[in-house]
């Protein structure tokens, strides 16, 4: 199959023809359609985040099952899935207490390989790595079956796909992680995909006030379109100060959607006393957050929260979400700004790393799809 391939840190990514395994037992291939483009994936390939190489990125698709291994009955070949980097087992210490984002299997996004530390694709009989728990930059992908979620066939697949990260992530910060209840007070640090399902979430929440934050007027500007009641521009505005005149005492929950150590510290500091942090970008590995008095944090009973994927089951926040789409009270085609073929992935990076646009989805399987 064809694959978009980092062999080096900082170059670019070359679509090459590597080896696919079949699916082994309790696993499906997938022919991937659609697969967006995420700052987890850029942050890869700048090597900020450092990573097994040469691997092939790419963790929010959807596509056609192709094939199902040994013991998968929930599934079948030419079902319309979307591809989650965490797939639940439902078994282990962390499924059985609700916390399925951070079940045995997330492993995976970190060692960029299956559990049992194989991978399933190789050049020339070399191994190669399967980025972020998916590897779906290329023309099918393999993954356990708890990590295809079914969709109806009639939900556009370029579409879908989107909520396999940025949607899911972002809107389960929000319903899940934070619990954000009706009436409170949000803001938002940060507008890409993540950030403005974040807004989406908090809208979808009732929250009373959304505040945003980004120095891109056009994601502010779309912000508002999604929910948001105030803006502010970082770049000429401080932002604790303008969240204290708007809230007085500060916001009850502020979410970090960049995942960058100081607007952890300015969440900190803008939230009300009792308040709640959530951090939902992934920070440098070197980034450190200081927490100045902390006294003051204990007495104030200030809460700083970590996010994974919205700490989402996948099979239940996949379908809930598309039913909200279906629903009209969640936009995805918003998130959508532009769409490329997978030869053009380097100038969606380009696009990622210069911030234009929101999301770019890659189109790997035929147009109508």
């Amino acid at each position: 199959m064809k694959a978009a391939l980092l062999e080096v840190p900082g170059e670019p990514l070359r679509v090459r023809d590597i080896t696919i395994a079949p699916p082994g037992p309790g696993q499906v291939r997938v022919r991937v359609r659609h697969c967006g483009v995420c700052h987890s994936d850029l942050s890869i390939v700048d090597g900020t985040f450092p990573s097994p190489l040469p691997i092939v990125l790419g963790h929010e698709a959807a596509g056609v099952v192709d094939a199902v291994g040994v013991g998968v009955h929930d599934l079948a070949a030419g079902d319309h899935v979307v591809l989650t980097p965490c797939p639940p087992c439902g078994s282990c210490y962390w499924c059985v207490r609700g916390e399925p984002t951070v079940c045995v299997n997330a492993v995976s996004i970190q060692t960029n390989t299956f559990p049992d530390g194989s991978t399933g694709l190789a050049l020339d009989g070399q191994v190669v790595y399967r980025g972020v728990g998916l590897g779906a930059f290329a023309e099918y992908a393999v993954t356990p079956a708890t990590g295809a979620v079914k969709i109806p066939a009639d939900v556009p697949l370029d579409i879908a796909c989107v909520i396999g990260c940025a949607v899911q992530t972002g809107v389960g910060a929000v319903l899940n992680t934070a619990r954000v209840e009706e009436g409170a007070t949000v803001l938002v640090m940060g507008l890409g995909g993540i950030g403005l399902s974040i807004v989406q979430g908090a809208r979808l929440a009732g929250a009373a006030r959304i505040i945003v934050s980004d120095p891109v007027a056009e994601r502010r500007l779309t912000a508002v379109g999604f929910g948001a009641t105030d803006e502010i521009d970082p770049r000429a505005e401080d932002i604790l100060g303008r969240v204290m005149q708007l809230t007085t005492v500060g916001v009850d929950y502020a979410f970090d959607a960049v995942g960058r150590a100081s607007l952890i510290q300015a969440g900190l500091a803008a939230t009300r006393t009792g308040g709640t942090t959530v951090c939902v970008g992934a920070p440098p590995m070197d980034d450190v957050i200081t927490i100045a008095m902390p006294a003051l944090f204990v007495v104030g009973e200030k809460k700083l929260l970590g996010c994974a994927l919205g700490s989402s089951n996948s099979l239940r926040e996949i379908p809930r979400l598309v039913a909200l789409w279906r629903a009209g009270r969640l936009d995805l085609q918003g998130l959508i700004t532009a769409r490329r073929p997978l030869t053009e992935i380097n100038a969606a990076m380009d696009d990622l790393k210069a911030s234009r646009g929101i999301r770019t989805v890659l189109s790997i399987g035929p147009a109508s799809c």
